[in-house]
């Protein structure tokens, strides 16, 4: 019986590592589902092309901002593409803002392989294109929904814009992937972080934090966690929403009239 439970518990072991092993391996392909079709342009903007600091050329969308109004940089989702993060943007675009849609490294036909500081690359990349058409920071807002949240984070810290969104964000990965796989310590397999907890305290403008109560992804505890961390943070949860939040036209009217506020001059509370 002995040799039995030895046998027993040297191959759980085993199993164990064998399956910590091959996620470790594999977890920037579950990470990153990267649809790989380039779909078309969406209607309204034009194709754009990008040179990050590795030497990648990326496309991206654009549509310049109207009436001198301010131009938003869209981080879309981990499975998403420049169609979803049109559909997500559909009210913003209506009221005249500018909208950059960049398509991540390895997304819809672009090279490279997508990662976290590849994917900050990509960022950078979109707002010194914008940069070099004379839009500014101070002209800029950075929306991130899902995953974009931790581009978008980042890109708040390194160039200030003049307001951040994040829309179903994650305090950070580890703090995802530990949720859903608490028996693995995330926190050393995984690569990539998007430390946005960490990071969030250190942005000092006005943001606005967006959360579904019916987010089974991404649950809603991960925007409270991060209002946390800064205590002038907006922070709208909303009832019976799940984590196709940013694509409802209720959640994008309350970017767009907080926005607004927020480019008035008012307080977006």
């Amino acid at each position: 019986m002995k040799r039995l439970l030895i046998t027993a518990a040297g191959f759980a072991i085993a199993l164990y590592l064998v399956v910590a092993a091959t996620l470790f391996v594999v977890q920037r392909s579950l990470i990153f589902p990267a649809p790989q079709h380039a779909p078309p342009v969406p209607g309204g903007f034009e194709r754009v092309e990008l040179r990050t600091a590795d030497q990648l050329r990326l496309v991206a969308a654009y549509r310049p901002a109207r009436d001198g109004r301010p131009t938003i940089v869209f981080f879309h989702g981990n499975g998403d593409s420049w169609s979803g993060a049109a559909l997500a943007t559909e009210a913003l675009a209506e009221a005249g803002f500018g909208l950059m849609l960049p398509e991540y490294r390895g997304y819809a036909g672009n090279p490279g392989s997508p990662s976290e500081q590849g994917l900050y690359h990509d960022g950078r990349a979109a707002i010194e294109w914008l940069d070099g058409r004379g839009i500014s920071p101070e002209e800029l807002v950075i929306i991130g929904n899902s995953v974009g949240s931790g581009v978008a984070m980042q890109m708040a810290l390194e160039y200030r814009p003049a307001a951040l969104v994040l829309v179903s964000p994650f305090s950070s990965l580890p703090d995802v992937v530990a949720e859903k796989l608490p028996w693995l310590p995330t926190s050393l397999l995984l690569r990539d972080k998007f430390a946005n907890k960490e990071k969030i305290g250190d942005f000092s403008g006005p943001v606005l934090l967006l959360h579904g109560t019916a987010d089974d992804l991404i649950p809603a505890h991960h925007s409270r966690d991060l209002a946390k961390g800064h205590p002038q943070a907006d922070l709208r949860i909303l009832a019976d929403a799940g984590h196709e939040l940013a694509y409802r036209r209720a959640a994008q009217e309350i970017q767009r009239d907080w926005l607004n506020k927020v480019f008035a001059g008012d307080s977006p509370d």
